[in-house]
């Protein structure tokens, strides 16, 4: 095992998933409102998504990366858009008191939700390409090895993330009351909401 590459898979991964953006907004919200479970996955979905734009960046895959790149005004103005209907739904849903019958389906809308919204972030592709050149790291000469444990270790380092973040979030949902989960709806919502007319806005320019 290459354990240098372990090491930086490990810190490129935790680095790019720890700044708090609306991934990080709506897993702390699925944390508080449906469990440590449905925050953790939500998580992992982002994580997902970053290993496999680590895996474009590691292999050298520069065709679909700059494929990526120059699509990214649609994948903006879908991002944007499913960031506002995410925000809207949730400022509108309503604090289960039961937990959900169907909790696996639930689980599964999670990881995908986050998992596309991540996809739909030509950031994230620029963030990787930029940390792999700047590291020298960008198509190993070749060696697929060591790439395949650097894509392994950067899904690691962001599921620390996540697993630290929705396990320290769900120590408070034990003080959280159903009237606090409404108003926690409500926030989290605007500030999702925020975020997709963010990106929006930002297409017009």
């Amino acid at each position: 095992m290459d354990y240098q590459a372990v090491i930086n898979g490990l810190i490129i991964g935790f680095s790019i998933a720890a700044p708090v953006g609306p991934i990080g907004v709506l897993c702390i919200r699925r944390t508080l409102t449906q469990g440590r479970w449905s925050g953790l996955v939500s998580g992992l979905g982002a994580a997902t998504a970053d290993a496999l734009y680590g895996c474009l960046a590691a292999f050298g895959i520069t065709f679909i990366s700059n494929l990526l790149v120059q699509q990214q005004l649609w994948l903006r103005l879908f991002g944007g858009l499913f960031l506002c209907f995410l925000g809207v739904r949730t400022i509108t849903s309503k604090p289960s008191e039961k937990d959900c019958p169907n909790k696996s389906k639930g689980l599964v809308r999670d990881f995908g939700s986050t998992f596309l919204l991540t996809l739909t972030n030509p950031l994230t592709i620029l963030s990787f390409a930029g940390i792999f050149a700047g590291l020298g790291l960008a198509n190993a000469s070749g060696d697929y090895a060591y790439a395949a444990f650097l894509v392994l270790s950067v899904f690691g380092g962001s599921a620390l993330w996540w697993l630290i973040l929705s396990s320290s979030v769900s120590l408070a949902n034990r003080k959280v009351t159903s009237g606090s989960l409404r108003w926690i709806n409500i926030v989290s919502g605007i500030v999702i909401l925020g975020f997709g007319v963010f990106v929006l806005g930002s297409t017009m320019l």
